[in-house]
């Protein structure tokens, strides 16, 4: 396992700045999410400590010795891609021998490495199938299991369920967690979706343009975000930002209220308007209200709770549960 520590690491291309310099500090066998909208660099900055992009500046250290210009194979880290890159004339059991046969490692080693990673991921059934036989959960399975049989000192993982559907996405997701727990060894993970970050991580990393917004854990980031950046990105639903005379009442430029924290009243409250789109998911109805003002909230309820459309409704923050921005953006504690 590996403790991996980045300071001041920044990338360019040419004249684009991609990472202008960043401090980052991931602990031995923990589980750390990069999150972010698509080009905020959070998979060059994965390529960058798996030795797969050169620095523009700073360093990079595993376990204290430094690897800024170790090549990517002495690193001791394993990366799983977002694509399987599977062999497809090779059997699942060659896949995942086939980093050992190249190291040179003998049969018997090679075959007890490989029954122990099939074991692990559920695939001793599938060792004699060619990939083509396989779910895309397989399939993906079968990739980590190449990751694993190396025995590495941290995963690498970018963006490895992008191409699966949403059933098999939760699946893989669970998966990869109860991995985590069984090897105890240090992964990081990148993703779009703050809800595989959420539920994934000890440790989410927020990025933005480069930059990390706020590092966490995930109800950290959920009930102390840093900023608006942060506020918007992490929850689904998003979280409500109100900007106008409400918030100026609270002392902020924009007041935050998450849809679990808006009370529903008919009779009114703090904030009026009228009710939109009602999404009923069973557990929970998501209720998509326009206020007076034209700004647009949206409450959480209980599953058989039923607002008719265009009905007129009032809303009330609970008591504590307000987050309050400053002018530039940032969290008035």
């Amino acid at each position: 396992m590996s403790a991996i520590t980045l300071r001041n690491v920044s990338k360019r291309f040419g004249d684009v700045v991609i990472i202008p310099g960043l401090d980052l500090d991931i602990r031995d066998g923990e589980f750390v999410v990069f999150v972010g909208p698509s080009g905020c660099g959070k998979s060059t900055l994965l390529r960058l400590i798996a030795g797969l992009e050169d620095v523009s500046g700073g360093a990079i250290s595993i376990d204290g010795r430094d690897v800024t210009e170790t090549p990517p194979a002495r690193r001791g880290l394993a990366m799983v891609f977002q694509s399987y890159a599977l062999y497809p004339h090779m059997s699942v059991g060659a896949n995942i021998a086939f980093p050992l046969k190249m190291a040179g490692m003998d049969k018997a080693q090679i075959e007890k490495k490989v029954q122990g990673a099939a074991a692990t991921l559920n695939l001793t059934d599938y060792l004699h199938r060619k990939p083509r036989e396989l779910s895309g959960g397989q399939r993906q399975r079968v990739a980590i299991g190449r990751a694993i049989v190396r025995e590495p000192n941290g995963f690498l993982f970018d963006e490895p369920l992008s191409n699966l559907d949403a059933a098999l996405r939760v699946n893989m997701r669970l998966e990869i967690s109860e991995l985590h727990q069984q090897l105890k060894t240090t992964m990081i993970y990148v993703t779009h979706d703050q809800v595989e970050a959420m539920t994934m991580a000890d440790k989410i990393v927020v990025l933005n343009r480069g930059r990390v917004e706020q590092v966490g854990s995930p109800l950290e980031l959920y009930e102390h975000p840093d900023n608006l950046f942060v506020a918007g990105f992490i929850g689904s639903p998003k979280m409500n930002l109100v900007t106008g005379p409400f918030a100026e009442r609270n002392g902020a430029r924009t007041v935050g209220i998450r849809p679990e924290h808006l009370l529903i009243d008919r009779s009114g409250g703090e904030l009026t308007g009228t009710a939109g789109v009602s999404e009923h998911l069973g557990s929970d109805t998501f209720i998509h209200i326009r206020l007076d003002d034209g700004q647009s909230l949206t409450a959480r309820a209980p599953g058989e709770f039923r607002l008719n459309h265009g009905e007129r409704v009032g809303l009330t923050p609970e008591a504590g549960r307000l987050h309050r921005f400053d002018e530039k953006g940032a969290a008035i504690r």
